[in-house]
């Protein structure tokens, strides 16, 4: 059985949701479809959650009928019969209902959680009820039956695979089975969600959780290109990514794949393959645990970059130094990109500034400190294993006219990175093109 994931784009009109059905039906085969909200739905439940954290219940009352309009007109584009058009009005009238609930009582953030889920609600009935009006044997799986998490907000795969393995055997013969991305349970039972990687994190956990054949992750284009299209000229879909090479791109700005997401699939080995749903017939790009030997794959960047560099000339042969450096940006929560030491000091990236200025001033104690705000990660990513000797030198040709900052290389083989002015991305990325994959 595959696993199909269908973005809020991909169901985001009437035609949209027709065209899914018709990828999801197209084998014949049984599929489990994963869906995120409709494109915009989202962004308007939360501007409800925010009229109602500043306790103006008339605002989100206007966004709330706003909303209904919109799926109302929806319904009579996408239904023929007035038996499914009067199914999902009554199912839609409910979940406004529920949502002007909470203009009438005291608003809480576990609340907020419960409304920003009814965008996936609303997504998987309206397309599994077309799916019934089109005579397709379909099922429709509630998220919050299965999905949860523990109490570090990590997804519990023992739980999920626990309480998914028996819906499904209770509806075996089903075509389609349709359920809720994003959305899930947390370990004291409140509706909540996965954040980081959303719908895509379900599909994998899903996928992992029955053994799946492959994960399909549909978007609006076809799988993870060389470069970013936005910022360079001839850029090509790659075909063929190692789990550790698609965490990288995605990691350092690839926006098409969370890093985390595909996590439940690499260790399960199931592979996952990110699809087009404008261009159903591209190849697209297949991530597994296969590797193409000695190839660069692709360049990411990754904006926004704030470079620390701390220097002590105590630092020689000091231990603990570089222990107690970390221990700062810990203690603030704050992830370090990259590092780079030195017989007398250390510099390294970070993307988050919320607590620069007390990072700073802690760091202060060890050293003096240098900060250059206005950066960007550039990242080559490919089988770069030392024993490839010579790619290096390919790389470095590309980057020659580049003021660097920082390189780092060997914390991966599958990544070498550079620091650089944001000021000189676009020159960069597209020189790296031109070098790696235009000859």
């Amino acid at each position: 059985m595959k696993v199909m994931k269908f973005g809020g784009t991909s169901v985001g009109t009437p035609q949209r949701m027709k065209e899914v059905t018709t990828l999801v039906t197209k084998s014949g085969e049984p599929v489990v479809v994963v869906l995120s909200a409709m494109s915009g739905t989202t962004n308007s439940l939360v501007e409800i959650s925010d009229y109602l954290y500043k306790k103006n219940p008339d605002g989100a009352n206007e966004v709330i009928n706003k909303l209904e309009q919109k799926y109302l007109r929806h319904v009579e584009e996408l239904y023929t019969t007035d038996e499914a058009k009067q199914t999902t009005r009554e199912f839609l009238q409910g979940e406004f209902n529920y949502l002007r609930s909470f203009t009438k009582e005291l608003f809480t953030s576990f609340e907020e959680k419960s409304i920003v889920a009814q965008g996936e609600m609303m997504s998987t009935n309206m397309v599994a009820n077309y799916m019934k009006e089109q005579g397709i044997n379909v099922v429709l799986l509630n998220a919050l039956d299965f999905m949860r998490t523990d109490k570090n907000s990590e997804p519990d795969p023992v739980y999920i695979k626990e309480k998914l393995k028996p819906l499904l055997q209770e509806n075996e013969g089903a075509q389609v089975y349709i359920t809720q991305g994003f959305i899930c349970r947390n370990a004291y039972g409140e509706v909540d969600n996965l954040q980081r990687g959303g719908s895509d994190y379900t599909a994998s956990l899903i996928g992992a959780a029955i053994n799946a054949e492959e994960i399909q992750i549909w978007t609006d284009i076809d799988g993870m290109h060389n470069n970013d299209p936005r910022v360079v000229d001839k850029t090509e879909p790659v075909h063929q990514l190692h789990f550790e090479e698609a965490a990288e791109l995605a990691y350092f700005g690839a926006k098409i794949l969370h890093p985390t997401c595909v996590q439940p699939a690499k260790y399960a080995g199931i592979p996952v393959r990110l699809l087009n749903t404008m261009d159903p017939d591209a190849e697209g790009t297949t991530i597994s645990n296969a590797t193409e030997y000695g190839k660069i794959k692709a360049v990411a960047a990754k904006d926004n970059i704030i470079a620390i560099k701390i220097k002590s000339s105590r630092m020689l042969l000091a231990t603990g130094f570089l222990r107690k450096v970390f221990e700062i940006f810990e203690s603030y929560q704050t992830p370090i990109d990259m590092v780079c030491t030195s017989e007398v000091g250390v510099s390294m990236s970070i993307d988050n500034s919320a607590h620069l200025g007390e990072i700073v001033d802690e760091l202060k104690k060890y050293g003096t400190v240098t900060v250059d705000t206005g950066m960007c990660v550039i990242c080559v990513v490919g089988d770069l294993d030392w024993s490839n000797i010579g790619f290096e030198t390919h790389v470095m040709d590309a980057m020659k006219d580049i003021p660097v900052r920082m390189i780092s290389y060997g914390g991966s083989n599958y990544n070498i990175s550079f620091l650089i002015k944001e000021e000189d991305k676009r020159r960069a990325m597209q020189s790296l093109s031109n070098t790696l994959f235009n000859k």
